[in-house]
């Protein structure tokens, strides 16, 4: 469902991300882990269509990014870590305002708005100015609004950033549920916990390189640490520099 092929990315003399190759398939969780700086956001933001890759390609759903854009990102709910809106509106509204960039019909709009609303415990605010909002009612509204054209694959940084423990519980809860649907979730923490309890598979990204990759007892093996969590195997592989980790291309 996604395919990232030899995804480069440079800013002037900084190599952000470098040859980063990936196969996600459909209704997987797959973690995206690595130290600040690694090239975490950088690489959400072109598999998102927010920015270009230098060089490589993406492609959502056998949709190329590059040369079909649009039909790309419609498969695409992109949660980003902060969550900017339009503060002078209400969240209806604002939600109306992402139905229409959708083409999503005023009917079915209400039915998704509200059902969207009650799962984020957001309806009681609906007709509120998102300026009123807290941090993690705004995190919630961007994810109502993420979830509203029922996206086949969900693109998150930082999911959990501003949310009570409440909150945090309903988000793993959801993500599990989609992925059971077939929703394809590629998700970047930096909360180890979460990435072991809820991802299927896990890359681990340092110096903009993907030094490896898989689920968790697999990147144990490679770390040779068969017992311990995910925070010493993070530890042990992005201290060894391995050669980066290349999934074929197909």
């Amino acid at each position: 469902m996604i395919e990232l092929c030899n995804l480069t990315k440079r800013f002037s003399a900084t190599l952000a991300v470098d040859n980063v190759s990936l196969s996600i398939p459909r209704g997987q969780i797959f973690g995206f882990i690595g130290p600040n700086g690694a090239g975490k956001t950088t690489t959400i933001r072109m598999l998102g269509g927010i920015i270009e890759p230098t060089s490589g390609t993406v492609t959502i759903g056998g949709i190329p990014m590059r040369t079909q854009p649009e039909r790309a990102k419609q498969k695409i709910g992109f949660i980003p870590d902060r969550p900017f809106l339009y503060e002078k509106i209400t969240a209806m509204e604002f939600l109306k305002f992402i139905g229409e960039i959708y083409g999503i019909t005023d009917q079915e709009f209400y039915r998704r708005a509200s059902e969207k609303l009650k799962l984020f415990s957001l309806m009681d605010w609906s007709d509120d100015l998102i300026e009123s909002f807290s941090h993690g009612m705004k995190q919630r509204l961007i994810m109502a609004a993420a979830l509203l054209h029922e996206p086949e694959v969900i693109i998150v940084d930082e999911p959990m950033v501003g949310l009570d423990p409440v909150g945090i519980k309903m988000v793993k809860s959801l993500f599990k549920k989609l992925a059971a649907g077939g929703v394809t979730i590629f998700m970047s923490t930096h909360t180890l916990q979460v990435a072991q309890e809820v991802c299927d598979r896990i890359g681990i990204i340092h110096q903009g390189r993907l030094v490896a990759s898989g689920t968790t007892e697999e990147l144990k093996r490679e770390a040779m640490l068969q017992d311990a969590d995910l925070e010493d195997i993070f530890i042990s592989l992005t201290r060894q520099l391995q050669p980066p980790f290349s999934a074929p291309c197909i």
